[in-house]
């Protein structure tokens, strides 16, 4: 008995299933399509995106050479053709190269007497919020170390502010472009407190202690 009765429910439950399949099947079919047409609409997209990006990197490679930042460059560097390029990789909104690209044409800017290019340049990666919380804190410092001598104080310090907190990757530097703002404004005692700090600190970078140092020995004469 058990025997015919589990034949009858696998009857029944065919019979539904054809049911259901003629009903429905118009539809899983083209759920079937959907599904097969967006994995080949995603694996197009992806190889289209690989292909810009290999472009890029191949604009910011020539960058490179034309500033002759490679290990061996292959021919004199053109500042004009690398600042050009390192533009033109800025524009294409690449996500990973365009903040890297902006901070080398902002540099060779600065190098070539640019200085507004480069300051709107590495104004433009501060505010970035694609870009790397370092490289944007990198851009600020270079905003203010650019411009110590002329700069408004009040603007400089509120950049620095930030970047001489403990866990900046660039405190020290920030400290020290800090005490320079604060003796060209006459703050010799804020100055010499900052730099007496530096020269102590061991976890800092010797150069910045160094430079600490020779600092403090002028005050002093």
């Amino acid at each position: 008995m058990v025997d015919i009765f589990d034949e009858v429910d696998e009857d029944l439950r065919a019979e539904r299933l054809q049911k259901l399949l003629v009903r429905y099947g118009s539809w899983l079919g083209g759920a079937v399509l959907l599904v097969i047409a967006g994995a080949g609409a995603w694996q197009a997209w992806k190889w289209n995106q690989l292909r810009q990006d290999r472009a890029v990197a191949s604009v910011y490679l020539a960058a490179m050479r034309d500033a002759g930042e490679q290990s061996e460059p292959v021919a004199a560097p053109d500042p004009k053709a690398a600042i050009a390029g390192f533009a033109k990789v800025a524009a294409s909104g690449s996500r990973g190269y365009r903040p890297l690209a902006e901070m080398q044409e902002a540099a060779l800017r600065a190098d070539t007497g640019d200085l507004p290019g480069a300051l709107a340049l590495w104004d433009a990666v501060a505010a970035d919020a694609a870009a790397s919380s370092s490289l944007r804190s990198l851009a600020s410092l270079l905003w203010v170390q650019h411009q110590i001598d002329k700069g408004d104080p009040s603007l400089l310090a509120a950049r620095l502010a930030p970047l001489m907190s403990p866990d900046s990757p660039w405190r020290p530097l920030a400290q020290e472009a800090q005490a320079l703002l604060d003796l060209r404004q006459g703050k010799a005692k804020e100055a010499e407190a900052l730099w007496q700090g530096m020269a102590q600190d061991v976890s800092i970078p010797t150069g910045v202690r160094e430079r600490a140092s020779a600092m403090l020995a002028r005050l002093a004469n």
